[in-house]
């Protein structure tokens, strides 16, 4: 009668319990190594097969796995539609967010602060080649929107939109400044 078992096959004892894989066989007699770690000789009547196979790698194939792995994930690297489509520059309006001193500057002034801050950004997009950019205005009475839609109407070839909404709310705008090859 030929042996049943092969080398890494999980068994485990008939009349003991006792389990671990198939590290010899030589005729009738299969040496199990147990989960402790303990050699152990056995008839192989006296053996029966769990079904799970130990899996014997060499450290050479787990590091050869691993940079696999590594190589896979650097050539797999993409930007999401959500980042492809994400503004490159947000500029917030906001007059807490431009100065500190803001309680004791008047209307007009705070209006053309905010207007100096949103034309300077702009030319820095502009001066770096940034497609996108957000100005974020918030709500309020909608004179600022107002003057930053008159400001942007003196640019050529600029577009301005609502800013994503889920994002921003109704408190924002978004540029779009095409580039020339």
């Amino acid at each position: 009668m030929t042996n049943p078992f092969k080398i890494g096959d999980r068994v485990a004892v008939l009349d003991e319990d006792l389990e671990g894989y198939v590290l010899a066989i030589n005729g009738n007699t299969v040496t199990m190594e147990t989960e402790h770690g303990f050699p152990m000789d056995f008839d192989s009547k006296e053996l029966v097969s769990i079904g799970i196979t130990k899996i014997r790698v060499s450290k050479a194939e787990i590091i050869q796995a691993k940079q696999d792995k590594i190589e896979k994930k650097r050539k797999s690297i993409r930007t999401k539609p959500k980042e492809r489509n994400a503004p490159k520059m947000e500029v917030d309006l906001h007059i807490h967010k431009l100065t500190n001193s803001y309680k004791k500057l008047s209307n007009f002034e705070m209006l053309n602060l905010q207007l100096d801050t949103a034309k300077r950004q702009l030319e820095f997009a502009i001066a770096k080649r940034i497609q996108k950019v957000v100005f974020i205005h918030g709500v309020g009475d909608g004179v600022l929107k107002l003057e930053l839609q008159y400001l942007l109407k003196r640019y050529d070839g600029i577009r301005y939109y609502e800013a994503d909404y889920q994002k921003y709310g109704l408190g924002a705008t978004e540029v779009y400044i095409p580039q020339k090859v």
